[in-house]
């Protein structure tokens, strides 16, 4: 399968980009490691807003994960910080300074002002050890060049195109090799004939957004934490689907092994998901059930099991539940997170993760390949 050779150039990239997350970003704002322990601070802030303030959380925070991903609108210079308050609304930005410790003071005294203002009610000072608030987000941290990414997915270059075997499954030919995409379509095709998987249908719309975020769809993407592949399982899961370390990096196999984690979890989380959501209008359900799902291969899908049943953690759905017309499956799958920030390792990345899967599969459904493909219809 000619998932095994990726180039140099493509290597040195991964390593560049894993290497980054050390760089220009302050480690309070909104990294990828930002689930930190509970403090009195902006934490209080997040324990004390109303829940109704999770309204429109969801669009908001995904106008300002487009604004990184494509590098527009706030963060078309990418030497700044953003500030949004919990609603994930834009209050403001700042030029970053010439070292960490100017750019924490310019973002603390930007704070300040906007309270001062009245642009928002409270504010926290940050420093290297906890977020401010209002949050902040750097616009120059590693992401995904979506373009490549739609690019490498659509197999636009022979060099991005697959072919191969994998358990039973047999997919193009080294003379006519596939799209990731036609392996993907075509691994869910196999196992729904074979009733392996019982999965929603809009899903594989959503694990091809994860491909473009988790490695931009280059087959030998391998992160600091020892994920690998396309879909950067870790060894652990890897081991669990019963793939051999020398097919680790099998894109076949790694479809094959996202598709029955995801099948894992769906049936994990169902009976708990439908205790607290079952009463909603289907197409509000489906897509809040799918959210919940990229979220647990985020972040596990006990966490997510706990934000629907633990005694506390839970509070937020409960109310979610009763109230859920004020607010749409977004706002939910996020107000769940948000309202639980600081909680269970839960952070901001846990939202940005979603987010900028659901921008993804946006930026494959406006190509003129799958534009107007059933892959892109419904919730």
């Amino acid at each position: 399968m000619n998932s095994r050779f990726a180039s140099l150039r493509q290597l040195v990239l991964i390593f560049t980009l894993a290497t980054l997350t050390q760089a220009p970003a302050l480690a309070e704002e909104g990294q990828a490691g930002d689930e930190g322990a509970d403090t009195a601070g902006w934490t209080a802030i997040v324990r004390n807003s109303p829940y109704w303030a999770s309204q429109g959380v969801y669009r908001n925070i995904l106008t300002i994960r487009r604004w990184v991903l494509k590098e527009s609108g706030y963060c078309s210079n990418p030497d700044r910080h953003i500030l949004f308050d919990m609603r994930g609304q834009f209050l403001g930005w700042i030029s970053d300074g010439a070292d960490r410790a100017t750019t924490q003071k310019r973002l603390n005294d930007t704070r300040q002002s906007l309270h001062t203002k009245g642009l928002t009610e409270e504010w926290v000072a940050g420093d290297a050890h906890t977020k401010g608030y209002p949050f902040a987000l750097a616009c120059n941290q590693p992401h995904v060049n979506l373009d490549l990414a739609v690019a490498r997915y659509l197999g636009t270059r022979e060099q991005d195109r697959v072919w191969g075997a994998w358990d039973d499954l047999s997919f193009a030919t080294r003379e006519q090799p596939g799209s990731l995409h036609g392996a993907l379509m075509y691994i869910v095709q196999r196992r729904s004939e074979q009733n392996r998987f019982a999965l929603p249908a809009v899903l594989p719309r959503y694990l091809a957004g994860q491909i473009l975020i988790e490695s931009g769809g280059q087959a030998r993407a391998h992160s600091r934490a020892n994920a690998k592949g396309i879909l950067q399982l870790s060894p652990p899961a890897l081991k669990d689907c019963q793939i051999k370390p020398q097919n680790y990096w099998h894109r076949l196999a790694q479809i094959d092994c996202a598709l029955r984690l995801m099948h894992q979890n769906a049936r994990n989380l169902q009976p708990a998901f439908d205790e607290r959501f079952g009463h909603l209008p289907e197409n509000k359900r489906n897509e809040l059930f799918v959210l919940l799902l990229i979220q647990a291969y985020h972040g596990g899908a006990s966490r997510v099991q706990a934000l629907l049943e633990d005694e506390t953690l839970a509070k937020p759905a409960e109310y979610f539940a009763a109230n859920h017309e004020r607010f749409t499956a977004g706002d939910i799958a996020f107000g769940m997170v948000f309202h639980n920030l600081g909680r269970d390792r839960l952070g901001l990345a846990s939202l940005y993760y979603v987010a900028d899967v659901q921008l993804a599969t946006e930026a494959l459904c406006k190509t003129d390949t799958l534009g107007s493909a059933r892959f892109c219809a419904g919730k």
